[in-house]
Parts: structure tokens; C-alpha cells; sequence
């Protein structure tokens, strides 16, 4: 299960569903809430991973989403980088303290792959939160992803622990907080365990 499952449930179809991207934006009120009522603190980190394109489609992809990034970025002072993983699929990796410039940077970054007939590259858009230990635990906080699929237009967590485990009773605590702010994942099934995210 992970990122192969999201990929297969995706090309399982015949033609590739179109990506939503216009919900990312939720994540922008919602970290309010999550900070303040759940403890969670943006870490300053998100992604967006895209399956791998044909080798040229893939250079000039990437060239333009390259130009593109190095131009907001100075807008924004948004540190980014492009890396491949272990699968092939290709990131896009965001440092920023402003929460809401990694939010518009996955977003510019999804509207050039869609307006340049990628849409059915994307897979999924992540943001990293961080939670503050319980009061009197000397263990460290946990790491708290929100996953945002662009075929279903919806959010879920993934909280990843050791031995390729996850906090589910944390993550179903986080559905039923947030699922009046933003576009939740209903199908538990569909929330796909992503090992291995690069930030």
C-alpha cells in the first residue's frame, strides 16, 4: 500500500479523471484550526509528486515548472527544489515559513501541469504539520501529513510511525475535527499510506 496503490487506482481507469486542484486553497483557513485546537504547527514544508512523463514531454515539463518556481519564488521567498524518488515520480519540494505561499507555489505548480495537458500527471499535494509533545511525555511530537489526492479533490492524514506503522486513532481524531473545514476524504480505504515522503 502507498504511492504505487494511489498510482494504480488512478490508470485502473480508462481515461485519467482531471485533476481538482481548486480545493487546495481549504488548507489555508484550515491550518488555523489545526493549530489551534489540535496543537499542530505548520512545518514550514510541503510537496507535490507527479507521476513520471515520456522523456522529452518530461525535460520541457520540467524546465517550465524549473523557470516557473524560480520566478515566484522570488515573489515569495519560497525555497524549492526537483527531485526524483525511489519510484520515478517526480517532486516538487517546498521550504516556507508562510503557509499560505506553499499553498499558492503547489497550486501554480499544478495549474501549468493541467494547462499544459498534464492534469492526469498529478498525484497528490502534501503539507507538513508538526504536533507539539504532551505535557509531561518525554517522547517528541509526532509528524502529521494532510494528503491532498487531486482526482478526488479531497484531504486525509497520514501519520507515520516507526516499523511502517500509523497512528489511526490520531488520524480519525483529525477527520472528525476537520471534516467542516475542508474537503475530508470519506472512504478510509482511499487514504493510501505514503512511505518514504521526502520532506
Amino acid at each position: 500500500m502507498g504511492l504505487r496503490d494511489l498510482v494504480n487506482s488512478v490508470l485502473g481507469k480508462s481515461a485519467l479523471p482531471k485533476a481538482k486542484s481548486e480545493k487546495l486553497f481549504a488548507m489555508s483557513t484550515a491550518s488555523i484550526t489545526l493549530e489551534s485546537n489540535l496543537g499542530l504547527k505548520p512545518s514550514g514544508s510541503a510537496g507535490i509528486c507527479f507521476k513520471p512523463i515520456g522523456a522529452s514531454a518530461y525535460e520541457s515539463a520540467r524546465k517550465e515548472i524549473q523557470e516557473l518556481l524560480e520566478y515566484s519564488s522570488k515573489e515569495t521567498e519560497t525555497e524549492f527544489r526537483l527531485e526524483k524518488d525511489e519510484f520515478n515520480f517526480l517532486w516538487a519540494i517546498f521550504k516556507d515559513p508562510e503557509l499560505e505561499d506553499l499553498v499558492a507555489n503547489i497550486h501554480l505548480v499544478s495549474e501549468t501541469l493541467e494547462e499544459h495537458g498534464f492534469g492526469g500527471q498529478l498525484l497528490c499535494a502534501i503539507y507538513r504539520f508538526d504536533s507539539e509533545p504532551e505535557a509531561g511525555k518525554s517522547s517528541r511530537g509526532e509528524t502529521v501529513y494532510w494528503i491532498y489526492n487531486f482526482k478526488q479533490g479531497t484531504y486525509y492524514p497520514f501519520i507515520p510511525l516507526s516499523g511502517k506503522q500509523r497512528d489511526s486513532p490520531f488520524e480519525f481524531r483529525l477527520r472528525a475535527e476537520m471534516e467542516r473545514e475542508m474537503p475530508i476524504e470519506e472512504n478510509v480505504e482511499k487514504w493510501y499510506p505514503l512511505w518514504g515522503i521526502p520532506f
